[in-house]
């Protein structure tokens, strides 16, 4: 790895979570395709890490924590990718969370029947392939990249620092 300083490898993960976040909502608004619950959940440690890294920036202080946290949620992104990836694969079965709906706001027959005809989108379908690849095994890719990069610099912390 490449001996840069800390500020450099955060602009990095930065720049690739801002772009992953950006990429996702032109899939979804502009060219349509509707992801499904897990393509949904798989954006949070993008949006985390973007909140994370600006605030690291803000107040300049404990930039360890920050990257522990960093690992943390990028730990969580790879394994919910793995998960979705499996589901993608025939791996594993659907769970409950592929199926969930906002059902808090029902209250009416009416309500219920309009509910049931919105189309749920399955986990196991995939919408949208870049080079022949779902969007959950790019960020799988993804996921694990950053968190090699994170694993190091925490490793090399005071070597980075300097």
């Amino acid at each position: 790895m490449l001996n840069f300083k800390i500020n450099f490898y955060l602009k990095i993960i930065f720049f690739i979570s801002l772009t992953s976040i950006f990429s996702a909502f032109f899939i979804e608004y502009v060219l349509g395709h509707q992801p499904c619950n897990l393509c949904l959940m798989q954006r949070i440690p993008y949006i985390l890490s973007i909140i994370l890294i600006s605030l690291n920036y803000f107040f300049k202080k404990n930039e360890k924590f920050y990257i522990i946290l960093l690992i943390l949620i990028f730990s969580f992104s790879l394994i919910l990718s793995f998960y979705h990836f499996g589901i993608e694969r025939g791996f594993f079965e659907e769970s409950a969370v592929c199926k969930l709906e906002n059902s808090s706001g029902i209250i009416s027959k009416e309500e219920l029947l309009k509910q049931l005809q919105v189309k749920t989108i399955s986990c196991k379908d995939v919408t949208f392939k870049i080079f022949g690849f779902s969007l959950t095994t790019f960020n799988m890719i993804i996921s694990l990249f950053l968190l090699i990069i994170l694993t190091k610099i925490l490793k090399n912390y005071e070597k980075f620092k300097k």
